[in-house]
């Protein structure tokens, strides 16, 4: 059996998490075996970060295991159990063998950032995927989420904002200039 890849992408806040996990609730619906596979998992650890310098950017490209990511994703077209890592937000660190993708999942979402970035090992994500969805919700709506989300897991909402314009938006930038890779791009919220 090989698995069907499905890329989930946008920028921070974009509402990945959430529309991945309403798309697995749907093709379970279905009859699919459908599992999910965050990149946030593949962030590296805080004290690497720190040591290189980049903990006030996490989120960036080059702060992740674009390595280990590939690796696993090349797994994944491989029949049989694949382990991967999960994240822990509430300490903001990756979680070794958190995730499980059992030999009888058929198909496999992967939602992150940078799944159509082509530079810095990142373009080899694309080929592994079967289909990308871009989603492009409104900048507002995207910002005030990530906000939201920064002030839940114990930022002051003054820390919020700034950790959203030092390393969100920068990152958000990026991801968007990626949208013409995608196959399909969904938009939500323009009013």
């Amino acid at each position: 059996m090989t698995r069907y890849l499905l890329g989930i992408t946008g920028a921070p806040g974009a509402g990945k998490s959430t529309f991945s996990a309403a798309e697995q609730e749907r093709l379970t619906r279905l009859g699919e075996r459908v599992g999910v596979l965050p990149m946030d998992g593949f962030h590296l650890p805080q004290a690497q970060l720190v040591r290189l310098g980049r903990r006030d950017r996490m989120g960036a490209p080059d702060t992740f295991d674009v390595d280990g990511f590939v690796a696993t994703l090349e797994r994944l077209r491989q029949p049989g159990p694949v382990t991967a890592p999960g994240f822990d937000r509430t300490i903001e660190e990756p979680v070794p063998d958190a995730i499980e993708i059992g030999a009888d999942i058929r198909i496999v979402i992967v939602e992150g950032n940078y799944l159509l970035h082509d530079r810095d090992g990142w373009e080899r994500v694309r080929p592994l995927l079967d289909r990308v969805i871009f989603l492009a919700p409104d900048d507002r709506l995207r910002r005030e989420r990530l906000i939201a989300r920064h002030i839940a897991f114990g930022k002051t909402p003054a820390e919020a904002e700034a950790w959203v314009a030092r390393s969100d938006d920068p990152n958000a930038a990026l991801v968007s200039g990626t949208a013409h890779r995608a196959d399909d791009i969904v938009r939500e919220g323009a009013a």
